[in-house]
């Protein structure tokens, strides 16, 4: 299985479907935000033949040469998606939810209508300007996981139902419903009615405060003289402590000291009904693979479970009825062991699902196979209190 994200360049285009005139070309290289842009004929060709299998009723997803995959995406009939990546271990399935996750921040950040009803092409590419970054973050190399899984990231905080109590409290004083609290974008506490948002905004809203820069633009609380003067003071003060007990939650995302075995070197927990996620790749930092390796690896093990042994996420575009019928016959669990030729090299990787709650474990090399099944039933069993 190869480690997808590793030494390939990643090309993002967006085109009006009626016209095919480009709208913007994103790049990334090995993870990072690249300038090479694609020539205009690749870009021509790339869309018209998209367009040519559309006039003779032929839906075209997707193609792969020996070093490349492309995917294709229309969205109501007025934006064409396309996506090239020659990422080692890249899939139709991460590309697919890549191509969701970029339309949704246009949509996020420009809006529907503008999308949907272009009026006047060189205005929406300015417009549009606005998602870079946030499309940008999604080509990169990610601390976060959602935009595979979309499922929210999310950390579990050592007081948390302090802060949740805290959290509704303003927010009823507030006046508004949806409320969360994120640190490193993922969520911390959040509000009954913001967790009721539907995809893809429940992901986009955190990663969209994670992606901002320090100095970035952005609304601020202010204080009323007279209507409210100490509106902030009277629900977070007290709560400074909690609030800075947070702060190194980001990459851990469990409450320091939880209980989990040596050999576990990164996890990612699933709830596939509330659309939420645990996801860590530093229970032992001081160990290899590196953090950034153990993400790649993570994606890559999500994609092949996802597409090959599991069914997808209930309610998921992919999802077919023929799916649905035999999802009695879906195994419960899988394993894929790496370096198995040389003892004490490698690394083990092991999926289980048990109800709506789907583990991902990465394992060091010391961790024997027999075992794998009984550490992961184990370890569901110890997170399933925190999600």
């Amino acid at each position: 299985m190869g480690e997808e994200g590793t030494e390939g360049t990643v090309h993002l285009l967006c085109l009006a479907a009626s016209s095919g005139v480009p709208l913007f070309c994103r790049s990334s290289r090995g993870g990072a935000p690249a300038r090479q842009q694609l020539p205009f004929s690749v870009i021509g060709s790339l869309n018209g033949v998209h367009m040519f299998g559309q006039n003779l009723e032929v839906q075209l997803n997707s193609a792969k040469t020996e070093d490349t995959t492309v995917v294709w995406k229309s969205f109501h009939d007025s934006i064409t998606l396309i996506v090239l990546s020659s990422e080692e271990g890249t899939s139709e399935l991460r590309l697919e939810r890549l191509l969701q996750m970029v339309f949704g921040a246009m949509v996020l950040l420009v809006g529907l209508e503008e999308l949907t009803n272009i009026r006047n092409v060189e205005r929406l590419k300015k417009e549009l300007r606005a998602s870079y970054r946030l499309i940008d973050s999604f080509l990169g190399d990610s601390e976060l996981i959602g935009d595979l899984t979309q499922c929210v990231d999310c950390v579990v905080p050592p007081e948390g139902s302090l802060l949740q109590e805290a959290l509704s409290g303003f927010a009823e004083a507030a006046g508004t419903a949806f409320v969360s609290l994120v640190v490193s974008g993922r969520v911390v506490a959040a509000t009954e009615s913001w967790w009721r948002l539907g995809m893809p905004e429940a992901v986009l809203l955190p990663w969209l405060v994670g992606s901002l820069p320090p100095q970035a633009a952005r609304d601020y609380p202010v204080y009323l003289p007279h209507g409210s003067p100490t509106l902030l003071e009277r629900w977070w003060q007290p709560l400074l402590d909690p609030l800075r007990a947070c702060l190194p939650l980001g990459s851990r995302a469990l409450p320091a000291g939880f209980p989990l075995h040596t050999d576990i070197l990164g996890l990612l927990l699933l709830h596939l009904e509330l659309k939420r996620c645990l996801f860590t790749v530093e229970p032992s930092g001081d160990q290899e693979p590196s953090s950034e390796q153990r993400r790649r690896l993570f994606r890559s093990f999500y994609t092949l479970v996802t597409a090959t042994h599991f069914p997808p996420e209930a309610g998921q575009p992919e999802e077919k009825a023929e799916e649905v019928v035999h999802r009695a016959q879906v195994p419960r669990a899988c394993y894929l062991v790496s370096g198995a030729e040389e003892p004490g090299t490698g690394w083990r990787l092991v999926a289980l699902q048990l109800g709506p709650r789907r583990l991902l474990l990465l394992l060091s090399a010391q961790s024997p196979t027999h075992g794998l099944r009984g550490l992961a039933t184990h370890t569901l069993h110890a997170l399933t209190p925190l999600l």
